[in-house]
C-alpha cells in the first residue's frame, strides 16, 4: 500500500514542485503599453459659452472659444470657419483637437447674424404651415426680431413638440441653424438644422421649401403651405 501511495503522490509532488518554482509573469511593461496592447488616449473638445448666438449686424462677436484636453492636461484646439458681422448669415465655427496618434475630437457653435434692414424687422411669418405629404402641421412662432419658434420643422406625425430656432436672417432669406434641441420622439436632444430653404412670400398660398438634417429624419424635400 505504501508503494502504491508513493506511486501517486511523486509525480503530484513534482508538478507542484515546478508550479511553485514557475516564474511570476512581469507586469513591467512599457511605457504606454499593456501586454502587447498600446493604450490610446483620445482628447476631448467642449464649447465655452453658447452654442447657438443669434445678433444683429455690426455688433461684434466675441469669441468664447473651447476647453481641450488629452490625459486631463489642456492641449491647444483648432478653430475653422469665421464670423462676419457685417455680412447677414449664418456660420458655423468647429473647434477640433488631435492626440499625438492621431485621434481626433471636435465641438461646434453656430452663429447668426441678423440684417439690421426694416424688412427682417417688420417681417411676421408666424403661423400654422401645412405638409400635404403628411398633412402634419408646423407651427412657427415669432419670438424676437426676426426669431421663431417651430413646432415640429419635419411636418412629421411624431414631431410635435419638436421645438427649434428658426431664424429670419435678411429679406425673406430663413433657415433653422445647427443646434441642439429637445426631440420628443427619441426623448433626448437631437442636432438638427435645415438646408435648401425658400420662403415664397409672395405666392398665394405662400410656400416653404427645405430639407431636415436631423437623426431619424430623410434628406428629402419638404414642401409646406401656410393656412
Amino acid at each position: 500500500m505504501k508503494q502504491l501511495i508513493l506511486k501517486y503522490a511523486l509525480p503530484v509532488l513534482g508538478i507542484l514542485l515546478l508550479q511553485a518554482c514557475a516564474k511570476e509573469p512581469s507586469f513591467d511593461y512599457p511605457e504606454g503599453y499593456v501586454g502587447g496592447s498600446k493604450v490610446v488616449n483620445f482628447p476631448s473638445v467642449a464649447i465655452k459659452g453658447e452654442r447657438l448666438i443669434i445678433q444683429n449686424q455690426g455688433t461684434p462677436y466675441t469669441e468664447a472659444g473651447a476647453d481641450a484636453f488629452l490625459q486631463g492636461q489642456p492641449v491647444q484646439y483648432t478653430t475653422t470657419g469665421s464670423v462676419n458681422v457685417n455680412t447677414p448669415g449664418v456660420y458655423e465655427l468647429e473647434y477640433s483637437a488631435s492626440s499625438p496618434d492621431g485621434y481626433s475630437a471636435s465641438d461646434w457653435r453656430t452663429v447668426v447674424i441678423l440684417s439690421t434692414a426694416a424688412d427682417v424687422t417688420n417681417n411676421n411669418f408666424s403661423g400654422t404651415y401645412n405638409r400635404a405629404l403628411t398633412g402634419v402641421n408646423a407651427t412657427w412662432t415669432k419670438t424676437g426680431r426676426g426669431i421663431y419658434d417651430v413646432d415640429n420643422p419635419g411636418g412629421a406625425a411624431a414631431g410635435v413638440g419638436f421645438i427649434v430656432k428658426l431664424v429670419n436672417y435678411e429679406g425673406t432669406k430663413i433657415a433653422i441653424p445647427r443646434q441642439q434641441a429637445f426631440d420628443p420622439s427619441i426623448g433626448g436632444l437631437n442636432v438638427i438644422q435645415s438646408t435648401s430653404e425658400v420662403y415664397r412670400a409672395t405666392a398665394v398660398p405662400i410656400t416653404v421649401d427645405w430639407i431636415i438634417l436631423a437623426g431619424g429624419y430623410g434628406t428629402g424635400l419638404r414642401t409646406f403651405t401656410k393656412i
